[in-house]
């Protein structure tokens, strides 16, 4: 079954700094500015440092950079985001995975986040394999 719910978007566009973790700053980003609904929109930027879970991993892995950042996506919520990041290297081989906190900025971080005004995310165990996932509703 499928849970389609319309809604109109808005935008906020912002440039983590060296040293910035993306991961918190999204996630103090949703608390702040009351995001019940979000999702990336697109981030190019670069880290020193890359905190990720692997699939099917229990535990973070760290990656030193210097990296690219390549692809940055997800859902954001001031109730719970789930958010994945592609970076690659020098040589230009990419890993991705599950974004983790403990990431460092190298250089920047622009990020352009999509906010749902008229939809609210939740995460709740889904009994399926018992991870909380993704609820969507409509903002009353």
């Amino acid at each position: 079954m499928h849970n389609l719910v319309p809604s109109t978007i808005f935008t906020y566009t912002v440039r983590l700094r060296p040293g910035d973790d993306i991961k918190t700053a999204l996630d103090t980003m949703c608390k702040d500015y009351h995001i019940s609904a979000g999702c990336i929109l697109s981030c190019v930027g670069s880290l020193n440092k890359l905190a990720v879970r692997f699939a099917n991993q229990p535990e973070p892995s760290i990656v030193l950079g210097p990296l690219e950042i390549v692809s940055l996506t997800g859902t954001l919520s001031e109730t719970g985001s789930h958010i994945h990041i592609s970076c690659s290297d020098k040589a230009g081989n990419t890993i991705g995975g599950h974004l983790k906190e403990g990431n460092e900025i190298y250089t920047t971080a622009e990020i352009v986040i999509g906010v749902l005004a008229d939809v609210n995310f939740t995460r709740e165990k889904d009994d399926t394999y018992g991870y909380n996932e993704l609820v969507i509703r409509p903002k009353k």
